[in-house]
């Protein structure tokens, strides 16, 4: 049976997810960069990547972002070079800038995060965020039960 006591977990993470977007987008603006921009910037990390697996793992169309990482290289924030093993793939990476406007944009998301954060008990805060990072590194397929 069911346990009605609870919202689905859609039904509470989705609203929760688009306010926290809306308060990253002045941050986002002020740094001159899109949300996909910096979904682009954090999937790269500090690994080299294709565009292809980069697109898989943000859950964008790689054709679609190919203007996105034409903009970010434009502004200096990536590099795209010929994979050796494969000339139809481009291999992907940050930039010492795309570096550090990557970190002082996720830099001030997460300090107006810890606003929201700081309503919690630290024992409720440690809990809640052990559990996101838990369920968020989740394979995709066992996310769908598969």
């Amino acid at each position: 049976m069911a346990d009605t006591a609870r919202p689905d977990l859609a039904a509470m993470i989705v609203p929760l997810g688009r306010a926290l977007m809306a308060v990253e987008q002045p941050v986002l603006d002020a740094h001159g960069l899109t949300m996909w921009a910096y979904a682009v910037l954090l999937g790269l990390e500090e690994s080299v990547r294709t565009q292809s697996a980069l697109a898989q793992d943000i859950g964008a169309d790689k054709t679609r972002i190919i203007p996105i990482l034409d903009d970010l290289q434009e502004q200096g924030y990536i590099e795209r070079r010929p994979d050796p093993d494969d000339r139809r793939a481009r291999l992907l990476s940050l930039t010492p800038e795309g570096r550090r406007v990557r970190d002082s944009t996720q830099a001030a998301i997460q300090a107006r995060e810890e606003r929201l954060l700081d309503r919690l008990r630290p024992a409720d805060r440690e809990g809640f965020l052990n559990a996101l990072q838990f369920l968020a590194a989740l394979p995709k397929e066992e996310l769908a039960g598969e």
